[in-house]
């Protein structure tokens, strides 16, 4: 597999779009298959964009304009022939993934690497009916994907690991970090320990120990500030291990286990908060506010990226 080849993608909203981005400024061509040819204008202006950013923070050694020029954007699955590893960035329908991978099988090569950035649907189940389900993989990016150094490559219970191996390195010159898993499971990786770690802060804001804004300050300047540097077990090795089984002895038979989904969720989302995208949220925002968070997000994307950039991970590790 040529680290320079032409890569596909299918679907540019946000996600896609940031996703092309990605791939686009590591020097490759992209051929972006889209559902209707009248999303090209609004995809392209939105990816030029993503381009300048990237120069401005000195991430992009090419101008924008040049590297904008390597995408083409379609409506027609046969332009896909011949690509390598397709990455369909659609909208979280089994149904609709389904439908593209049934016309991506039709023209591409039976060892074509086709990716889903899925988070909530298993792998293994979006490779039942395919003709090829070993060359199917979940790709998990995280927003902005074309900022953050993340990435999950999960295999079904079909998937030939190979695949995921050729996925993980050729990642790796797209100045991603990625993590393999090499049995499908719901949630992988950073979503499973996330949405444990949501579950106790909801318990501790409805049972009254403390406020939204209390467990974000302390989330932000203790997990916060190591996170970053060190994973759970990597900080662990840092701090000292004997004394965190101490305090699971105890804390664990304690700490909230529930199935049911938080009631402080269940009214905020009735009420049609989506968060800053429409200024109703956890936190109060007027539109002036919620605009400022979210670039201030971005911001702290490229910073975050920076920093983590200045201390390696493979210390000691060849």
């Amino acid at each position: 597999m040529s680290e320079k080849q032409r890569i596909g993608t299918v679907g540019l909203g946000l996600m896609g779009s940031s996703i092309a981005t990605c791939i686009l400024a590591a020097g490759h061509e992209v051929t972006s298959l889209v559902k209707n040819q009248e999303e090209s204008e609004n995809a392209r202006k939105r990816i030029l964009g993503f381009l300048k950013e990237l120069a401005e923070e000195g991430l992009l050694k090419e101008q924008a304009e040049v590297v904008i020029e390597r995408i083409t954007i379609t409506d027609n699955a046969s332009l896909l022939a011949g690509h390598e590893v397709v990455i369909e960035s659609i909208t979280e329908s089994l149904d609709e993934k389904k439908s593209v991978y049934r016309q991506l099988e039709i023209v591409l090569s039976p060892t074509a690497i086709i990716g889903s950035n899925t988070s909530a649907i298993p792998v293994s189940i979006l490779q039942e009916g395919l003709a090829h389900p070993e060359r199917l993989l979940g790709i998990h990016w995280a927003e902005p994907a074309h900022i953050t150094r993340f990435m999950e490559v999960i295999c079904g219970k079909d998937s030939d690991v190979n695949y995921a191996h050729q996925i993980v390195k050729l990642a790796e010159t797209w100045g991603k970090e990625p993590s393999l898993l090499r049995k499908d499971i719901r949630g992988f990786i950073t979503n499973r320990i996330m949405y444990a770690m949501l579950r106790e802060a909801f318990n501790l804001v409805e049972n009254g120990y403390a406020t939204v804004e209390d467990v974000d300050r302390s989330l932000r300047n203790d997990l916060g500030y190591w996170i970053t540097f060190a994973g759970p077990f990597r900080f662990m090795d840092l701090t000292g291990i004997p004394a965190y089984l101490t305090v699971m002895k105890d804390l664990f038979p304690e700490l909230s286990n529930t199935d049911k989904t938080p009631e402080m969720m269940e009214k905020l989302v009735a009420s049609g908060a989506k968060g800053v995208s429409n200024a109703h949220g956890f936190y109060p925002y007027t539109e002036e506010s919620a605009e400022k968070w979210e670039k201030l997000f971005i911001d702290f994307s490229y910073d975050i990226r920076k920093l983590a950039e200045k201390y390696p991970q493979n210390i000691g590790n060849e």
